[in-house]
């Protein structure tokens, strides 16, 4: 199958690049600046699971091919709307979009950017960074790529998937209802990134103390609330699992949005929160610290 990466940053840039390293025909669509790295030094992965340089197909957008059968998406937020109209003309009729971006407010805006068909559900598990030499840092035992159709049906086109990912040094898993595990992953994310980025902390220090334990608390149950006021398809028992877990995870934690705020980028506040609270507007659900969050992080956008 014919895969193409929409970028090439430290998720992208690591899945597509495990590909590649299999032998499986990928291209990464970049930006001009990442083309003429990626052209001097390769696409560099430097991981636990084992180092690699590679020399990847390189795609500007505007640049005339045809449609693939595999598109990887792995941008932040509020670059998918660039981005859906750099890779449009090289989705057809029968193209996969893999979206691996956290929430679900993406989802909606590829539905209405694509015929449904072409999209099914996507997420990821990998701690990942890029160095200032544009190499992809790879530093947790978890690199999981979980995917499948949304109707939850195994379908000759996710064989077909299953074979291409499979064989690879990261994980690729199919997933028998990738719907409810996207909602399961936005609710463990949107409570340690809502957490981390309100303290300015690590979720160790967070949980050793008696109300920071208490946010923690606090904010799983007002997200798992929302979602379950829109019908979300959680696991009854989710928000206790996802509760055992914020308190079992190493210390030294960080969610990726807090990293970003230390960095002095863009978040991703709507995505993760406004979304979140228009839900909670429109079924009357009370969400006190979510709209602490959330001020904190528009207050931090406003003031960036």
């Amino acid at each position: 199958m014919k895969i193409l990466v929409v970028g090439a940053g430290a998720v992208g840039g690591y899945f597509g690049g495990r590909l590649l390293e299999k032998g499986e025909d990928v291209t990464f669509l970049v930006r001009e600046k990442r083309k003429n790295q990626l052209e001097e030094t390769g696409l560099v992965i430097k991981s636990d699971h084992g180092d690699a340089t590679l020399k990847p197909k390189l795609l500007v957008s505007g640049e005339k091919v045809e449609a693939y059968d595999v598109i990887l998406l792995s941008m932040k937020a509020y670059h998918l709307d660039a981005a859906v109209e750099d890779f449009r003309s090289y989705v057809g009729e029968n193209t996969i979009i893999v979206p691996l971006l956290n929430g679900m407010a993406h989802m909606e805006k590829l539905h209405a950017a694509f015929h449904e068909s072409n999209v099914i559900g996507g997420l990821c598990f990998v701690e990942s960074t890029l160095d200032e030499q544009g190499a992809i840092i790879q530093t947790s035992p978890i690199h999981d790529l979980v995917f499948g159709e949304l109707s939850a049906r195994k379908t000759e086109r996710m064989e077909k998937l299953v074979h291409t990912f499979s064989g690879t040094k990261a994980n690729f898993v199919l997933s028998e209802d990738i719907g409810q595990a996207m909602w399961h992953k936005y609710l463990f994310i949107a409570t340690l990134a809502g957490v981390t980025t309100l303290f300015r902390s690590p979720i160790g220090p967070i949980r050793e103390d008696e109300f920071g334990s208490a946010t923690i608390k606090q904010t799983l149950e007002e997200v798992a609330g929302i979602m379950k006021s829109a019908e979300a398809p959680l696991a009854e028992n989710i928000a206790d699992v996802n509760l055992e877990k914020l308190h079992s995870i190493g210390a030294g934690m960080k969610s990726s949005m807090q990293r970003d705020m230390e960095k002095g980028v863009s978040v991703e506040a709507e995505h993760f929160y406004g979304y979140l609270l228009e839900i909670a507007k429109e079924r009357g659900v009370s969400a006190p610290t979510l709209e602490k969050i959330y001020a904190n992080l528009r207050i931090y956008e406003g003031q960036r």
